[in-house]
């Protein structure tokens, strides 16, 4: 079976990473998602991946922190859950490198663009995390930066929900699922999908963009192989 996809970028949320459990890591959840990564490795595709922290921190705990303060924090978060992923895909038997945009040289090497490449090249997970290294800016960003950066041909944020809605699924019943749609669409109606600084980056540089759910990890490798799950992404 030919995959669809040679290179992409797998956004995880902190949040898929934590499991009913809602904080911290449950390895039993990150197993099943791993599981599904290493068959799209498998099938000889480059997979590089952007994981989030909400499942260690979501922002300022109190109105008086200092937004930066609060945002490198967050970043520290995602370093955390880029090695614990790192290491259950290395137990599954997949090459892992864990790249962060804050230097941490002694858990992690420094993101390096011509580097992250050619450990793609070479059949390595490469894992992403710290976000772009900077406040302000979100993980879907970081997704979008990366995915541009190494010429991914496609961006995969992997929700837990299956696709994209008008409003918000769980909260109203006559939500309507899109199939397609464009970064320009989501920007205008202010669609909760990804922030607009990470749409306009996706619309600027033409990266499609597929949403879909993982609480089935199998998506994943689904996706990956060109079935028709979530709701596409691109300004074409």
């Amino acid at each position: 079976m030919n995959a669809k996809y040679k290179r992409i970028l797998l956004k995880l949320s902190g949040e898929a990473l934590a499991g009913e459990q809602k904080t911290g890591l449950n390895y039993d959840t990150i197993v099943e998602i791993c599981k599904s990564i290493k068959k799209v490795v498998d099938e000889g595709v480059q997979v590089a991946l952007v994981v989030g922290g909400g499942n260690f921190w979501r922002g300022r705990s109190s109105g008086t922190m200092d937004r930066t303060r609060a945002d490198h924090i967050g970043m520290l978060a995602t370093a955390m859950n880029a090695l614990a992923v790192a290491d259950v895909l290395e137990h599954l038997g997949c090459e892992v490198r864990v790249q962060t945009a804050i230097a941490m040289q002694q858990v992690a090497e420094p993101y390096i663009r011509n580097r992250a490449v050619r450990h793609l090249e070479k059949g390595r997970v490469v894992i992403f995390g710290c976000g772009t290294g900077n406040p302000f800016f979100s993980t879907d960003t970081a997704a979008s930066l990366r995915a541009v950066e190494i010429e991914a041909d496609i961006y995969f944020k992997a929700t837990l929900v299956d696709g994209v809605y008008d409003k918000d699924p769980h909260k109203f019943e006559n939500a309507k699922k899109y199939d397609k749609l464009t970064f320009t669409k989501i920007m205008g109606d202010k669609l909760a999908v990804i922030d607009s600084t990470a749409a306009a980056m996706c619309s600027d540089n033409k990266i499609k963009m597929l949403v879909f759910d993982l609480s089935r990890p199998d998506n994943i490798y689904d996706a990956v192989m060109g079935k028709n799950i979530g709701t596409i992404v691109s300004e074409e």
